[in-house]
């Protein structure tokens, strides 16, 4: 995987939640009064909130990295554009383009040594577009699979070409299939995995397309080159932009699909029950507590005492005290045994004269 890939999906790991939890907390903020109380987490309201803006968040983000992918992908260029031409260009055109190219820029011109350094690079940019797009079996070449083609020194027809990108091809595809069988061996990538299967299928078919045929599909050339130059006013995609921006889609995708299969189903796992479930949850929370809170109190009690443990007499006293204090400080004090007491008392004192009463 690319350093780009690599970040992506570490992006993809950790904005969208984290991003989803501060807009949750804005959101509270601007539509809730102060004084009135928010939604406590794990409540079916707050799973609801976290819900809807995590899939807003996670679309938002889709889109945002379909974005990227494409002004990355003109950020990096291409020979046509280095030398200015359409990609339907003839020889004559390019050989004219660039004559006029290097006459502007040539390195002679320069009049400091950097900006010498700086021409000549330009200059053999130049001279490398015009080499390939002048030879039409590297320009056919160079057109489905990119510049990484220059580098190909053994390949001189069509054939070879194509022979030579279709053994870099098969092992990227090769190890996405594998590795999306093994997920879903491991019960990840459930949701959506049907049409996972199928949009992998569909760019192998695209990339196998358009790597043997002198043409793209009609469905680019006809709606989305289209739609690109009328929204954004670029040249069309070259075929080889095509295949790189179908599989970086594609990843981003897949990941999106994972992480909103499970926010499109109703809550039921922990953390997103409904009121009497949660509370039941709750309770038995609770009851733990005390259980724990209790025997901890056994324990230190048990610590407490040891060094009394080999005097009878000591612990006998212990117990005692122990026994007047829970009386005291326990049973008296409950409102029922006082209520008790007190009645009992009053009964005692009826038909009993006055001055002989007390106070008991």
């Amino acid at each position: 995987m690319s350093s780009s890939g690599l970040l992506s999906l570490i992006g993809w790991t950790f904005l969208p939640n984290q991003i989803a939890g501060w807009l949750q907390s804005i959101y509270y903020g601007i539509t809730i009064r102060a004084g009135e109380q928010r939604p406590i987490p794990g409540t079916q309201r707050y799973v609801t909130h976290r819900r809807r803006i995590q899939m807003i968040v996670i679309v938002l983000y889709l889109l945002f990295t379909i974005f990227e992918a494409d002004w990355q992908l003109r950020r990096e260029g291409d020979f046509y554009a280095t030398l200015g031409v359409l990609p339907n260009a003839d020889e004559r055109a390019i050989q004219s383009r660039f004559r006029k190219l290097t006459i502007l820029h040539h390195p002679d011109k320069a009049t400091t040594a950097e900006a010498q350094s700086a021409a000549e690079s330009y200059f053999v940019t130049l001279k490398l577009a015009r080499d390939t797009l002048t030879d039409s079996a590297r320009r056919f070449a160079y057109d489905r699979f990119g510049p990484e083609v220059v580098e190909w020194r053994h390949c001189t027809t069509i054939r070879d070409y194509v022979f030579a990108g279709v053994r870099r091809a098969i092992p990227f595809y090769v190890s996405v299939g594998l590795g999306m069988l093994a997920l879903g061996f491991f019960g990840y990538l459930e949701w959506g995995k049907y049409w996972r299967y199928v949009t992998f299928a569909a760019i192998c078919a695209l990339e196998v397309h358009t790597i043997t045929r002198p043409t793209l599909p009609r469905f680019i050339t006809r709606l989305v080159d289209p739609v690109v130059n009328t929204m954004s006013g670029r040249s069309p995609y070259l075929p080889f932009q095509v295949l790189q921006l179908a599989r970086k889609i594609a990843f981003t995708v897949f990941i999106a699909l994972s992480q909103l299969g499970p926010l499109l189903r109703e809550p039921t796992a922990t953390g997103q029950l409904g009121g009497d479930a949660l509370q039941q949850r709750q309770l038995n929370r609770l009851a733990n507590a005390v259980k724990l809170a209790d025997q901890e109190t056994v324990r230190l009690l048990s610590l407490d005492v040891t060094p009394f443990s080999a005097d009878e007499q000591a612990m006998h006293a212990l117990r005692s005290g122990l026994q007047e204090w829970l009386v005291q400080n326990t049973i008296r004090s409950d409102p029922t045994v006082r209520d008790a007491v007190g009645r009992a008392l009053a009964k005692r004192r009826q038909g009993v004269p006055a001055g002989a009463r007390g106070n008991r």
